[in-house]
């Protein structure tokens, strides 16, 4: 009986999702969202480089973009929505 009631909660879950794209060989922006399409504002989306130090910070807007001004040497981006995984995009994946 309870796994019957629990199984519904399970046919709605969905997870984060974030695509990133360079603007120019200076800026880059990243997308964020559900898997079911839907966008994900005002949230945190950070820029790390491979020391994990945190280089740049950015919320969401309206349109669950973020722009970020590319770093020098590696980095990699992280959508942490606050679910079971967090969504990590490596620099060098970024076209």
């Amino acid at each position: 009986m309870l796994l019957t009631l629990c199984l519904p909660s399970l046919a709605w879950a969905h997870w984060g999702t974030m695509e990133c794209t360079k603007l120019s060989s200076e800026q880059l922006q990243c997308q964020v969202g559900w898997s079911d399409g839907s966008g994900a504002t005002n949230y945190d989306v950070m820029l790390y480089d491979y020391d994990d130090q945190l280089l740049q910070q950015q919320v969401s807007n309206e349109r669950s973009l973020v722009q970020f001004s590319v770093p020098e040497g590696d980095y990699y981006i992280v959508f942490d929505p606050g679910h079971e995984f967090a969504i990590e995009v490596d620099g060098v994946d970024i076209k």
